[in-house]
């Protein structure tokens, strides 16, 4: 059980988001300290009877955290976090799954929208001031999405939301998920991970929304990329390694496919010398896809809920690892 709210000191760990600015109007009572940096986490938690952070986790800190009982992490992927590093500790973890989920899978399609209306090349004339004239190339002219088909592998809270989304602008939808007896959450079709190289020929979409297991690392190699159309275009909102990197570069080097969205890479930032970056058919954002003006308030609704159960002493928590 976690202490009475008057008695619980709480860390956010975050280089830039502001979950103390947001927490401050909700009167709680609760102790809050505010971590930019590892040195700062380091400083301070051995104060902390809660943890929220992501990115600056490391394996090490239940070491030196005495106090830590519970981690709210920011993000839906956990990979992250030692389970039995946690579990000997005696700290509870629950992840972010589907704070960003409406973020993420909004992030998607403007990602295909983007590259199908050529928006980064109009964009790229603007700074130049060229007027480009009406386009008598097919291969070159801007394209609509009613019709096309989009498969989505991973049907969870955000691949569930694209296929919605999708259906909203007409397409044909196939998901493609771990668990086929989850549902279609709204596609036309779903199928297993083990059918997606013989459905990837009909994609005019690829979405890739799936979390990163054992099952999905390296899912999308150069055999699968291979049997994209040239017309395709390739979404990745996932995790970068669900993608084997080189072989996306290869292809996107061939032009095996006509666009890549990519808001995810294997390593991250991207480093600077990757050729992905002067690829003018490939659009790149920094793993943005879940930023939004209510992150923080999301996090900390989940936050709050996993607290008061801590507090109650009850045994199950909201998107529960451990």
């Amino acid at each position: 059980m976690l202490p009475p709210s008057d008695q619980l000191t709480v860390l956010f760990a975050h280089v830039a988001y502001r979950f103390g600015d947001r927490f401050a109007p909700r009167g709680t009572g609760i102790r809050v300290i505010e971590a930019r940096s590892r040195e700062e986490l380091d400083a301070n938690i051995a104060q902390a009877d809660v943890l929220v952070c992501s990115g600056m986790w490391r394996n090490d800190l239940p070491a030196i955290a005495p106090k830590l009982r519970f981690v709210q992490s920011c993000s839906a992927g956990t990979d992250q976090y030692d389970r039995e590093v946690l579990k000997k500790a005696g700290i509870r973890l629950a992840s972010g799954q589907g704070i960003n989920a409406n973020a993420v899978s909004e992030h998607a399609i403007a990602l295909m929208l983007a590259l199908l209306r050529r928006i980064p090349e109009a964009r790229d004339n603007q700074a130049k001031h060229v007027w480009r004239g009406m386009q008598g190339d097919f291969a070159k002219r801007e394209d609509e999405v009613g019709a096309k088909t989009a498969i989505v592998v991973g049907l969870g809270r955000i691949g569930g939301r694209i296929a919605r989304l999708c259906k909203a602008f007409g397409m044909n939808v196939i998901g493609v998920r771990q668990n086929v007896a989850g549902g279609p959450e709204g596609a036309d079709e779903v199928h297993s991970f083990r059918d997606l190289k013989t459905l990837l020929p009909r994609a005019d979409v690829l979405i890739l929304a799936c979390p990163l297991t054992d099952d999905t690392r390296g899912l999308i190699d150069a055999e699968a990329l291979a049997l994209l159309k040239p017309s395709a275009l390739f979404i990745n909102v996932a995790r970068g390694r669900v993608v084997d990197e080189p072989a996306l570069i290869e292809a996107c080097r061939k032009r095996s496919f006509a666009f890549a969205g990519l808001d995810v890479t294997a390593d991250e930032p991207l480093p600077g010398d990757s050729p992905l970056w002067d690829m003018p058919h490939v659009l790149i954002t920094p793993h943005t896809g879940g930023e939004t003006h209510m992150y923080e308030d999301n996090v900390l609704d989940f936050m709050v809920e996993n607290i008061a159960r801590l507090q109650r002493g009850e045994a199950t928590l909201v998107n529960q690892i451990v």
